[in-house]
């Protein structure tokens, strides 16, 4: 059984399948699903043309689709079928955990199927695989299970851009063709800050504060404070503080030290084990002493193993739990030294002063350049911060940018939930993307989507909107908007202050959800005219009465008339189209009172009017189906059916237990009738407890009460079977419901 908890946690039960309508591809064999997943084994995603059902099961399925499994053969290998037919069957690739959720992304583009472990969708590739007959129709991603329960949560849907499209090719070319040229492209793009990490550091002379004197020749080796002071005890009371002098130490020996320190991994001859060992155990590095010692040991036990002039690799295998090489990860380092030598600025070398708050911080030059190229350039291109040791920066909040500090130097973001929390977490994605924090970034990324919410959306929206980097951001906050487009244009008026672009996309957005196509009208009326309050069209209409369209939307008069085509007039009731018809705003605006009078025309002709099948004006929303609406002939029940299932979304429920709608008969019921078998799912036959006379005559009849807002419909007939007084009442619906 599929369960949604409170956190929103969805459990696929074994051999059952999690289907919804918003888990959809927006164009048709191209997307991307990310998802977290808790399971023993058998994370299993569907991609498939139309939707199944909660008792699908792909095994079983006849029609084209596509299944990955993550974690199958209990969670030893991944496996891609082709409509029930295994392609891939690999060992030990992008398994899932029983221990906690993971993340994970499954891209599918015209039959490139791309899959990634990690919190940040297209990032982290593991596994690709080409279908050489693409299946370019899935649209819908189920979320299934094997014999086990699957927990997911943070379902998105996502589309492809064409900077993700464009990398993937690449890959494509170089696994699948072998192009070596492709290969030495896509290493000179990525050279670089990418490779960028402490190693850079070793030895080198950029920003070095003390230096080691070794060997008889007594040769100077530039090291960084912060950094031995992360990882051991340098810097003893004993010892001068800019100088390290090591008597009986050969630079070899202090080299493999430094390297070990610097890059997590190092070489040496098995006969200066025994000096590097001391040398660690001098200084308190200790990850180091316990490899010399453990590598040592293995030495006495099997010594026919080594020789003496055996080279012998150590590398520090404690690494953090965060995924890529971002400084400290996979180093010697200390965190919770670091982040004291942050608090106290031990050592530091650069202080950062902001406008307006003095004195903020004074953190180590080598820190922030290691996460940072527009950091590493101000200290090294020539700028006045490459000779002076103080910074100054304008317009940054300086909690967001202790926070960027906090997380240079322990690689986890803190930020405490509190009243400012999103603000700061805004503010902190836009000083990761002015600073190329590109780890930070991600992370306020992936924050900002999980807290997103209907009252942040538009706020998110109008700072992330021109940032290229925030393009993940953006997608999933428009989708947010136009699934609950009533409440985030009526809540507030926030919508008002998005750009054109944005607020278009929205109104153009195949997830649009409303309760009627009159508030999509008064919403881009609002916009337009830049309102302090939401605009119903009857109060612009008394506007424009004094005034003239060009002064009423002033600059966003142009827009008006861009956005206007989006809504679709042909779904207003026919009542509301004749009263705008007679408006001041269809006098004053000629291309509304061109949109209305083809609606009304449409309306006059039909459903069956040539051109309009193809034309999305005159095409229904989903969301804008209201209950007991005639939808056409031939249904089952038609709009009663509709009624009971909300259009097909649900299991049926009779409309008349649900009490939608209240059915009465002519005539007593007795154990033969039952009101409620009028809107039964199919026929059920029906008598009545004894004939009714009307002016001389024998009739029977039923009524209809669609609630308050509609009318009571009633029919009188002679002998007539009730299935065809049924078929007469759904015909007399359709023009009931063109004047709601």
């Amino acid at each position: 059984m599929m369960e949604m908890n409170e956190k929103k946690f969805l459990t696929v039960a074994p051999f059952e399948c999690a289907w919804r309508k918003d888990l959809k591809f927006r164009e048709a064999g191209r997307g991307c699903v990310a998802f977290d997943a808790f399971a023993h084994n058998d994370v299993t995603v569907v991609f498939r043309e139309n939707v199944g059902s909660q008792h699908y099961h792909y095994k079983r399925d006849n029609s084209p689709h596509y299944t990955v499994i993550i974690g199958s053969h209990r969670n030893r290998r991944l496996k891609i079928e082709v409509d029930g037919k295994t392609v891939v069957d690999v060992v030990g690739v992008v398994l899932c955990c029983s221990s906690a959720f993971q993340s994970y992304w499954i891209s599918v583009y015209d039959g490139l199927i791309s899959i990634g472990k990690g919190r940040y969708p297209f990032q982290n590739l593991v596994f690709q695989w080409l279908d050489s007959n693409p299946n370019c129709s899935v649209q819908y991603v189920g979320l299934s299970s094997w014999d086990k329960h699957v927990g997911y949560r943070n379902v998105n849907v996502l589309p492809l851009t064409q900077n993700h499209i464009f990398l993937w090719k690449q890959v494509d070319c170089c696994e699948y063709r072998g192009d070596e040229e492709c290969d030495e492209e896509m290493e000179d793009e990525h050279a670089g800050f990418d490779d960028w990490g402490l190693g850079n550091f070793l030895e080198s002379c950029e920003w070095s504060d003390v230096f080691f004197i070794v060997g008889e020749e007594e040769r100077p080796v530039p090291a960084h404070k912060v950094i031995l002071q992360a990882c051991g005890n340098f810097l003893s009371s004993s010892l001068d503080g800019d100088v390290i002098p090591l008597q009986g130490v050969t630079y070899p020996t202090l080299h493999a030290l430094l390297q070990y320190i610097y890059t997590g991994q190092t070489q040496i001859s098995e006969s200066q084990l025994g000096s590097l060992l001391a040398l660690s155990s001098q200084f308190d590095v200790v990850p180091l002493v316990k490899q010399c010692e453990e590598t040592i040991e293995r030495f006495k036990q099997n010594k026919k193993l080594f020789d003496s002039g055996k080279i012998v690799e150590l590398s520090y295998t404690i690494f953090q739990p965060h995924s890529g090489t971002i400084f400290p990860a996979g180093l010697p380092v200390n965190p919770e030294k670091l982040r004291k030598l942050h608090l106290t600025g031990e050592h530091s070398d650069v202080s950062i002063y902001v406008e307006g708050h003095g004195l903020v911080a004074q953190p180590h030059r080598i820190i922030l350049s290691l996460w940072s190229v527009p950091f590493m350039k101000m200290f090294t291109n020539g700028m006045r911060e490459s000779h002076s040791s103080k910074v100054c920066l304008w317009d940054v909040s300086v909690e967001a940018f202790n926070a960027m500090l906090e997380f240079m130097y322990s690689a986890e973001l803190n930020v405490k939930e509190n009243m400012e929390f999103g603000t700061i977490l805004l503010q902190l994605l836009l000083l990761a993307d002015q600073f190329g924090v590109t780890p930070l970034h991600q992370e306020c990324c992936k924050m900002i989507i999980e807290c997103l919410s209907e009252d942040s959306v538009c706020t998110i929206l109008q700072v992330v909107s021109s940032i290229p980097s925030c393009q993940l951001i953006e997608e999933v906050c428009k989708r947010k908007f136009s699934m609950h487009f009533d409440y985030c244009t009526t809540a507030s008026l926030d919508f008002v202050l998005l750009d054109k672009t944005t607020f278009s996309t929205i109104i153009q957005h195949p997830d649009l959800t409303v309760t009627s196509e009159e508030r999509v009208l008064n919403a881009i009326l609002t916009w337009s005219m830049n309102a302090k309050e939401f605009c119903v069209g009857e109060l612009v209409d008394e506007l424009i009465v004094n005034s003239n369209p060009e002064l009423l939307f002033k600059e966003r008069f142009e827009s008006l008339n861009d956005l206007l085509p989006y809504v679709r007039f042909p779904l207003l009731s026919y009542v509301m189209l004749k009263k705008l018809e007679n408006s001041n705003l269809c006098r004053h605006i000629p291309i509304m009172d061109n949109l209305v009078k083809e609606a009304i025309g449409f309306l006059d002709i039909g459903l069956t009017g040539p051109g309009y099948d193809q034309n999305v004006r005159f095409q229904h929303r989903r969301s804008s189906f209201k209950e007991l609406q005639y939808i056409c002939d031939g249904d089952s029940n038609g709009v009663l059916y509709f009624a009971g299932t909300s259009y097909g979304d649900h299991q049926w429920v009779n409309p008349v237990l649900a009490k939608k709608i209240t059915i009465s008969a002519s005539s007593p019921t007795s154990r033969y009738t039952d009101p409620k078998a009028l809107a039964s799912r199919t026929y059920v036959g029906t008598s009545f407890a004894g004939p009714r006379i009307e002016n001389g005559r024998t009739t029977s009849w039923w009524m209809v009460d669609l609630g308050n807002d509609h009318q009571v419909l009633s029919l009188s007939f002679l002998y007539i079977s009730l299935y065809v007084a049924l078929e007469v009442i759904i015909k007399l619906l359709k023009p009931l419901v063109l004047c709601c």
